[in-house]
C-alpha cells in the first residue's frame, strides 16, 4: 500500500477523550501492543490503516500510516466494540514489531490525530466506572502486573477472580437485609411487626461482626504476601551473617571479612524463596561496643530485629558459649549453628551448617522456607486482605456495628444509623460509595497502559 488519502488531523475532531498508550513493556521486543480506548478509537483505526475498521474481536493483517502517508509498520489490528471491551468503550489495538522506533512513531501518529496519552492505570480506571470492574479486581491487576513470586501470582490472581468482591458484597448484602428490619422496626409498631424482629437483627449484625473480626485476625498475611516477607538475620560478630546473605542470595550483595564489626549498617536484598517474596536483611554483629559507628549499627540491628516477620539468630557453633555477648531476650525465630566444619566443643541442639563447605545449607533452606509459608499461608488464603485500605475500611465497619450492637437495644434508630455507616465502610471497599475519591488513591501506582 502507498500513501494515506488524507485524513487524521486534529482538526477532524477526534475525541480528546479518547486516550491511547504502549500497554507493553517499553523497550526492543518482539511484539509491542499499542492500545486505543474512547469514543475515537474507531476512526482512529481507519485514520492509521486507510481501511475501514475489521469486525469486531477479529485480527486483521493491515499496515500502519503516519501523517504523511509513510508507512510505519505493518501488525495486526483488532477492534472491541462497546460495551463489550475491556474499558466498556471503543478499543483498538496494534500490535507491531517491538522496536523503540516503531512504537515511537505509532504513538506520535495516534497524538498527531488529536488523541490524548492515557494517564496512569487510566485504561482500569475506566474500566471501573463502566462497571467492568469493582475495585477489588483494579487493584490485582497492578498487583499482577507487580507480581515477582509464584505465591504473589497466585494471591492477585484469587483477586482478579473476585474472592475479595464476592465475600465483601455478601456481607454487603447481608448488611442491607439487616438495615431493612431495622428501618421496618422504626416506621412500623411492635404489634405490626412479626415477634422477635430487633433481636433477629441484631443476632444476625453479630455474626457478620464476628465473620469480619475473623477475617482482620490473619497477622497481615496477604499484605506481608503482597510486599514481601522481612527476614532479619541477626548474631554476634563473625558468626557467618553476611555470607549467610550472599548465599541466600546467591551473589555478593554483602562485604565478608575476617575482621569483626565488618556489617555497620542493614543491608537488604529481596529475594524468591520457595516462591515467596522476601526481603532479606544483613545486620550488625550484635555485641557491645564503644566505638560510635558500631554501636549504631548495633542499634539498627536491634531496632531491625524488632520489626522483622522473622528473625534468623546465626551463632559460632565452634565457639565455647554461641550466645555469649548476646543481648538479653534477643529474638529468632529460628536458630542456626554455622562452622560445622570446626571442631565443636559441644553438641548443638538445632540447625547446624557450614558456610564454607556448603554443608547443612539445602536443609537450613528448607526450614526457613516451611517458616515462611507457615506465615504467610493461612487456612483461607483465597479470601485474604492484600492491602491497608481494605483493612482500615473492615476496621471502620466492625466498629460501627460493635456499637450497633451496644446497649440500649430498644432504640432502633441508632442501630439503623449504625447500619448505614458500616455499608458505607464496606462499599468504599468495592467502589460502591464515594467512587471519585477513591480512584486517585487506587490508580496513582499504575504503570501507563493498564
Amino acid at each position: 500500500m502507498g500513501q494515506r488519502q488524507g485524513g487524521g488531523r486534529a482538526e477532524e475532531g477526534l475525541s480528546r477523550d479518547t486516550i491511547f498508550a504502549l500497554s507493553t513493556a517499553p523497550g526492543r521486543a518482539g511484539v509491542a501492543v499499542v492500545r486505543v480506548s474512547g469514543t475515537g478509537a474507531a476512526r482512529a483505526l481507519e485514520a492509521l490503516t486507510c481501511k475501514p475498521v475489521p469486525s469486531p474481536r477479529n485480527a486483521a493483517m493491515m499496515g500502519f500510516f503516519d501523517g504523511s502517508g509513510k508507512l510505519i509498520d505493518r501488525g495486526l489490528a483488532i477492534y472491541f466494540q462497546a460495551p463489550a471491551s475491556f474499558t466498556g468503550e471503543d478499543i483498538a489495538e496494534f500490535h507491531v514489531h517491538g522496536g523503540r522506533a516503531i512504537t515511537g512513531a505509532m504513538l506520535g501518529a495516534l497524538g498527531a490525530l488529536g488523541l490524548r496519552p492515557a494517564e496512569r492505570g487510566e485504561f482500569t480506571r475506566r474500566a471501573v466506572e463502566h462497571g467492568k470492574l469493582d475495585l477489588t479486581r483494579a487493584e490485582a491487576i497492578a498487583d499482577l502486573v507487580d507480581a515477582e513470586t509464584d505465591a504473589q501470582r497466585r494471591q492477585a490472581l484469587r483477586q482478579y477472580d473476585g474472592a475479595l468482591a464476592e465475600l465483601y458484597e455478601g456481607w454487603r448484602a447481608d448488611l442491607i437485609k439487616a438495615g431493612a428490619w431495622a428501618e421496618a422496626a422504626i416506621d412500623f409498631s411492635d404489634e405490626e411487626l412479626p415477634a422477635g424482629t430487633l433481636a433477629r437483627t441484631r443476632a444476625a449484625i453479630a455474626g457478620i461482626l464476628q465473620d469480619i473480626q475473623r477475617h482482620l485476625d490473619d497477622s497481615r498475611r496477604g499484605e506481608v504476601l503482597r510486599e514481601g516477607l522481612h527476614l532479619a538475620v541477626i548474631g554476634p560478630p563473625n558468626a557467618g551473617k553476611s555470607s549467610l546473605v550472599n548465599a541466600l542470595a546467591r551473589r555478593d550483595v554483602a562485604i565478608v571479612a575476617e575482621a569483626a564489626g565488618t556489617t555497620r549498617d542493614v543491608i537488604e536484598v529481596r529475594m524468591d524463596l520457595g516462591g515467596y517474596p522476601v526481603i532479606l536483611a544483613d545486620t550488625a554483629g550484635l555485641r557491645d561496643t564503644a566505638e560510635a559507628i558500631e554501636a549504631e549499627g548495633v542499634r539498627r540491628a536491634r531496632v531491625r530485629a524488632s520489626t522483622a516477620d522473622l528473625v534468623l539468630l546465626l551463632l559460632d557453633g565452634s565457639a565455647a558459649d554461641p550466645f555469649a555477648g548476646l543481648p538479653e531476650g534477643t529474638r529468632s525465630d529460628l536458630v542456626v549453628f554455622n562452622k560445622s566444619d570446626l571442631p565443636w566443643p559441644a553438641k548443638r541442639d538445632g540447625l547446624s551448617l557450614s558456610l564454607k563447605t556448603g554443608a547443612g545449607m539445602d536443609a537450613m533452606i528448607d526450614v526457613l522456607t516451611a517458616k515462611v509459608r507457615e506465615r504467610l499461608e493461612g487456612p483461607n488464603e483465597a479470601t485474604v486482605l492484600t492491602r491497608a485500605r481494605h483493612r482500615h475500611a473492615l476496621e471502620d465497619a466492625a466498629r460501627s456495628l460493635e456499637h450497633a450492637l451496644a446497649p440500649p437495644d430498644e432504640q432502633p434508630e441508632l442501630l439503623a444509623e449504625d447500619l448505614r455507616l458500616a455499608l458505607r465502610s464496606i462499599g468504599r471497599i468495592t467502589g460502591r460509595v464515594d467512587i471519585e475519591e477513591l480512584l486517585d488513591v487506587v490508580f496513582r501506582d499504575f504503570c501507563i497502559g493498564k
